[in-house]
C-alpha cells in the first residue's frame, strides 16, 4: 500500500496538472490502487465540501483558476478595440477574473454578449489575469431578465420587473448569495422548457428594489443604458484644459444669457438679440445663438468620442441623469456657467419684422455668459415682477429677446407646424427619492422663446452645411401613412370632426383639426389620437424634411453636451468653415448611416427607459392611495381592457375588461371601440370616467382601476363579473355594430355632413 498525499499534495497537483484532474488521473500520480482509491475519494469530498476543490463532471480543479478549456462570454469592446471576456465557469471566492481574447484573423467576427469555448492561459498582467483563444462560437447572449428575487425550498423564483407575470427558476446553486426580496439581474439557463418554469442563474444583486432611488437603476439595467465610464475615458476627460481665445472670435463682451429649467444639470445654449442696424432691414433683429463647442475637447477617434457615440445621448431621470459626457465635460468645461469663458459655436441670425430669416453667418467663437437665468424669474421679469438678477437686464437683454420671440411667432404662424396640446408631467421628489407631488408644467412664453430660437439656430446648420454639402445628420419627420390617417379621420368623425379628405396633406390640416376641438370635451382626445398617427423622427444621413415642424430642412445642432447628433453637426461647421483639424473624419463620413441608426436607437431606448420610471414614480405615489377615486380619460383601447389616464397626475392605468361585467365586449379596431354584446355600451378614445384604483405595483410601474361611472352616469356591470365558462354573443354584438354604422350613415345623409 502507497502512502495517501495530503490534501496539499492533492491541491498542488492539480494547480500544477489543469487537464489531469480527474480521480484516476490522481490516483495515477500517486500510484493509488485498490481499496485505496476509496480513501482518495473521501479526501476529495472533504476538499470539494471545504471550499478547496469544486467537482466539473468528473474531474477536480481549483475554484480559484480556470480550467484551460472554458466557456466565456465577450463583453462590450474598450475604446482601443481590444476584446475582454468573463468566465461563464466562475466559483471562486476571489474577484471573477478578466480573459483578453487574442483574436486571429480566420476568427469569425465576435461581439457583445457572444459566447465561446476558449484556451485560456493563465498570465500575469494588472489588467487581466487569462488569455483566451477561440476554439470554436457556440452562441449569443441567453435571455437576461431582471426582476424580484424570492427565496423557495428549491433555490428560489425570480418575479420580473416588467409587466409580463412570467416567473423563472433559480437552482440553489445558481442565486449568488440573494437574499428574498432582493433585486437580482439573471440570465438563462440551458434550453427553453417546453413544460414547468424556465431556468435563470443570478448574475448581479442590485439591492432592496423598494428604495425609492432604485427606481431609475431598474431602467438603466432594463434597458442596458451604460451608466459606468471606463477608467480611460474618465483619465481623458480629467486631461482636458479650457479652450484659449486663440483664432476664435472674442464674444466675452456680448451680454449672452443662459434660460434654463431651475434643476438644469447643464447649460449647453445662451443667446442674445438687439435691433438690426441695417437701415434695409427696418424694425427687423439679429438674434445670437452661442452653443456649447463639444467638439474642441470630443476629438474624433479619442476615447471620450467612442464613448460618446456608443451612449448617443444622455438619459434624463427624476433622481439622477445617466450623460453622454463624464462631469468634467457635461458640467463644468462645456457647460456655459455664468461669468466664465467658455468655448462655442455662434450663429448670428438676420430676421425681418416677420420673423422671416434674411440670413446667417457661423464663427467659432469664445463667449461669457452674463447671467445664467431660469424660465419662471425671466417670465416674471417681463411680466412686471423683475427680481433682482433680472432687473438690470430687463431693458437691455430681456425685452429684446422677447420682441426678437414676436417677430418669430408670426412666421411661425405663416409656417403652421403641428400645434400639439400635450401637458408634460413632472415628478416632485424629496432627497431621499420618494414622490411628493406629481404636476404639470407649465408652459411659458419664456419656455417659447428659447425653443424659437433653437430652431432657428437648427436649421440655419442644416441649410450652410447642405450649400457647403458637407455630409451630416439631419432630423427627420416624415408625414403619417394613409393607415393612420384613416384611422384619425374615423376619431374625428365619431366626435363630429372634420378631417378634410382629397388633398396633399400638410401640417395646417391637422392644426385645423386640433383648433375644431379645443375648448370641447373632445380636445385631449383629438391631441392624442394626432400624436398616435404620427411617425417617430429619426436621425439619417439623407434629408426627407421635418413635417411636424413644416421645415424642408432641419438638423439638431443645439445640444451637442447631450446628444451625439449634434456633435457631428458642429464637426460638419468645423470641415466646412475650415476650423480646425478637429471636424468630421473619413470614419464619420463613411459611417454616418450606421451612426444614424444606432443613436436613433439609443434615443428610443431612452425615451423607453424614461416613461418606464415615471410610470413607476407614479405607481409608488399611487400605491398609498389605494381606494380612492380618481377623474380621468379614457386614452387607450384593447381587447384586455380600457386605459385610463387621470386628470390629477396624468399617470395611466389599465380597466381589466374581465371587471365590466359578464357580457361580451367586441373590439374594433378601426374605430377603437369596445361594444358590449347585450348592452350596447360602447367604450371609446376621450370618455369621461371615475375610477377606483384598486392596484399599484411600482416595482413594474402597473396600475389597475375599477370602473365607477362614465360622463358622470354610473356604470352597472351586467350579471356581476364574466367568467371564463360563459359563451361570448358575438353574432349579436356584430349586428349591433351593423346597426350602428347603418343608423350613421343615414343621420350623415340626413345633415349632408
Amino acid at each position: 500500500m502507497n502512502k495517501l498525499p495530503s490534501k496539499k499534495d492533492i491541491l498542488d497537483w492539480i494547480s500544477d496538472n489543469p487537464t489531469l484532474t480527474a480521480k484516476r488521473d490522481i490516483a495515477k500520480a500517486f500510484g493509488i490502487k485498490g481499496p485505496d482509491r476509496i480513501e482518495l475519494k473521501k479526501i476529495l469530498r472533504e476538499l470539494e465540501s471545504d471550499g478547496h476543490l469544486s467537482k466539473r463532471k468528473n474531474s477536480f480543479r481549483d475554484p480559484n483558476q480556470l480550467p484551460p478549456v472554458s466557456i466565456v462570454e465577450v463583453m462590450a469592446p474598450t475604446s482601443d478595440g481590444d476584446l475582454f471576456a468573463r468566465p461563464l465557469e466562475w466559483d471562486g471566492d476571489d474577484v471573477e477574473p478578466i480573459i483578453l481574447l487574442m483574436t486571429r484573423k480566420s476568427d469569425p467576427a465576435l461581439g457583445r454578449g457572444d459566447r465561446l469555448l476558449a484556451k485560456l492561459t493563465r498570465v500575469s498582467d494588472e489588467q487581466y489575469q487569462y488569455e483566451g483563444r477561440l476554439i470554436r462560437k457556440i452562441g449569443i447572449s441567453p435571455t437576461r431578465v431582471l426582476g424580484v428575487f424570492r427565496q423557495t425550498s428549491e433555490g428560489g423564483r425570480i418575479v420580473p420587473i416588467d409587466k409580463t407575470g412570467k416567473e423563472w427558476a433559480v437552482p440553489e446553486q445558481g442565486s449568488r448569495g440573494a437574499k428574498d426580496g432582493e433585486l437580482v439581474l439573471a440570465e438563462q439557463i440551458g434550453p427553453k422548457a417546453r413544460m414547468g418554469l424556465p431556468k435563470a442563474s443570478v448574475v448581479e444583486r442590485l439591492g432592496n428594489p423598494s428604495a425609492p432611488k432604485a427606481v431609475s437603476l431598474i431602467a438603466i439595467h432594463q434597458h442596458g443604458i451604460p451608466d459606468h465610464f471606463p477608467d480611460d475615458v474618465v483619465a481623458e476627460a480629467d486631461n482636458q484644459k479650457p479652450a484659449p481665445l486663440g483664432n476664435r472670435t472674442d464674444f466675452r463682451d456680448v451680454p449672452f444669457v443662459t434660460i434654463d429649467p431651475a434643476d438644469a444639470r447643464d447649460h449647453d445654449d445662451a443667446c442674445f438679440a438687439e435691433r438690426d442696424p441695417d437701415p434695409k432691414n427696418k424694425d427687423g433683429y439679429l438674434i445670437w445663438v452661442a452653443i456649447a463647442d463639444v467638439a474642441h475637447y470630443v476629438r474624433p477617434t479619442s476615447k471620450l468620442d467612442q464613448e460618446a457615440r456608443l451612449r448617443g445621448n444622455s438619459t434624463y431621470f427624476p433622481d439622477r441623469v445617466v450623460p453622454m459626457l463624464p462631469d468634467r465635460l457635461s458640467g463644468d468645461l462645456c457647460s456655459l456657467h455664468e461669468g466664465v469663458p467658455r468655448a462655442s459655436i455662434v450663429v448670428r441670425m438676420q430676421i425681418d419684422k416677420d420673423g422671416q430669416k434674411l440670413g446667417h453667418t457661423f464663427f467659432r467663437g469664445l463667449i461669457k455668459s452674463h447671467a445664467s437665468l431660469t424660465y419662471e424669474e425671466v417670465q416674471s421679469a417681463v411680466d412686471g415682477k423683475p427680481n433682482d438678477k433680472c432687473l438690470p437686464l430687463l431693458e437691455t437683454v430681456i425685452r429684446p429677446l422677447y420682441d426678437a420671440y414676436h417677430a418669430l411667432v408670426k412666421a411661425r404662424e405663416l409656417r403652421a407646424p403641428l400645434d400639439l396640446e400635450l401637458p408634460e408631467r413632472r415628478v416632485e421628489l424629496s432627497d431621499e427619492g420618494k414622490v411628493t407631488s406629481v404636476n404639470f408644467k407649465d408652459r411659458l412664453d419664456a419656455h417659447k422663446l428659447i425653443e424659437e430660437f433653437m430652431i432657428l439656430a437648427n436649421v440655419s446648420a442644416a441649410e450652410v452645411l447642405t450649400e457647403k454639402k458637407s455630409p451630416l445628420l439631419f432630423r427627420v419627420h416624415e408625414e403619417p401613412s394613409d393607415d393612420k390617417l384613416e384611422s384619425l379621420r374615423e376619431t374625428a368623425k365619431s366626435a363630429g370632426l372634420v378631417l378634410a379628405k382629397g388633398q396633399v396633406l400638410r401640417t395646417k390640416h391637422l392644426n385645423m383639426l386640433l383648433q375644431q376641438a379645443r375648448d370641447t370635451e373632445h380636445s385631449e382626445l383629438i391631441n392624442m389620437s394626432t400624436l398616435r398617427s404620427m411617425t417617430q423622427a429619426y436621425y439619417s444621413p439623407e434629408n426627407f424634411g421635418h413635417f411636424g415642424l413644416s421645415l424642408r430642412s432641419y438638423a439638431h445642432f443645439t445640444s451637442p453636451i447631450r446628444r451625439y447628433a449634434d456633435l457631428i453637426v458642429h464637426r460638419g461647421l468645423i470641415s466646412a468653415h475650415g476650423w480646425g483639424d478637429d471636424g468630421l473624419t473619413a470614419f464619420d463620413i463613411e459611417n454616418l448611416a450606421e451612426t444614424a441608426n444606432k443613436i436613433s436607437e439609443t434615443e428610443r431606448r431612452s425615451m423607453l427607459a424614461e416613461r418606464d420610471t415615471t410610470d413607476r414614480y407614479l405607481a409608488a405615489y399611487l400605491s398609498e392611495k389605494m381606494g380612492s377615486e380618481f377623474q380621468g380619460k379614457i386614452s387607450g383601447i384593447a381587447k384586455f381592457g380600457i386605459f385610463v389616464r387621470l386628470d390629477e397626475t396624468g399617470a395611466d392605468g389599465i380597466i381589466p375588461i374581465r371587471s365590466l361585467g359578464r357580457e361580451y365586449f367586441d373590439y374594433d379596431q378601426t374605430t377603437n371601440t369596445l361594444m358590449g354584446s347585450e348592452t350596447g355600451i360602447t367604450f371609446s378614445l376621450g370618455l369621461r370616467v371615475t375610477v377606483r384604483l384598486i392596484e399599484a405595483e411600482p416595482t413594474a410601474g402597473g396600475v389597475a382601476f375599477e370602473l365607477i361611472s362614465i360622463n358622470d352616469e354610473i356604470y352597472k356591470r351586467t350579471g356581476g363579473r364574466r367568467g371564463r365558462g360563459d359563451r361570448p354573443k358575438r353574432m349579436l354584438v356584430k349586428s349591433k355594430r351593423k346597426d350602428a354604422k347603418s343608423k350613421l350613415k343615414a343621420r350623415r345623409r340626413r345633415t349632408g355632413s
